[in-house]
């Protein structure tokens, strides 16, 4: 296929304002789901990687409510080998937990910790990451956006 001057400066920009306002919402039902193949799936929405005019510099993300968060899935011996780190900078300061014990204690966070990791490192990521809605068991809260099931 040949290339001619009609055919370059094709690209189609979308006002960031109209992307706003139309962003999708997705639910998922975190049930059996494997942490890291599901937190794989949501980055992927938040960063708005399906759409047609994804920018790596502008957010086109869409919302995404995981339901059931307590019974996420984890394979192999990640439950006793992976551990958490976290450092204040204080002198003796350094905690660390395993992904057993903020499973029982918080089990939404490992999945953000999990999705956070796979978002691109720059100054999107905090606004990408409060796109994502972790919820234990179940709610109509979010009914009223008309959420589309992220699994069919």
């Amino acid at each position: 296929m040949e290339f001619t001057k009609k055919d370059l400066n094709k690209t189609i920009w979308i006002k960031q304002t109209d992307q706003e306002k139309n962003r999708r919402w997705y639910r998922v039902d975190a049930t059996g789901k494997t942490l890291g193949r599901l937190a794989v799936d949501i980055a992927k929405k938040l960063m708005g990687k399906d759409r047609s005019y994804y920018s790596d510099f502008w957010d086109a993300g869409s919302f995404v409510i995981v339901e059931n968060v307590e019974h996420i899935a984890v394979t192999g011996k990640k439950l006793t080998d992976k551990v958490y780190y976290s450092y204040s900078g204080y002198k003796g300061n350094l905690k660390s937990i395993t992904l057993g014990e903020l499973l029982k204690k918080n089990p939404g966070k490992a999945l953000w910790y999990a999705v956070r990791g796979m978002l691109p490192k720059n100054k999107l990521r905090d606004a990408r990451i409060k796109r994502m809605k972790l919820i234990k068991g179940t709610t109509t809260k979010y009914d009223n956006f008309k959420p589309l099931n992220l699994y069919k």
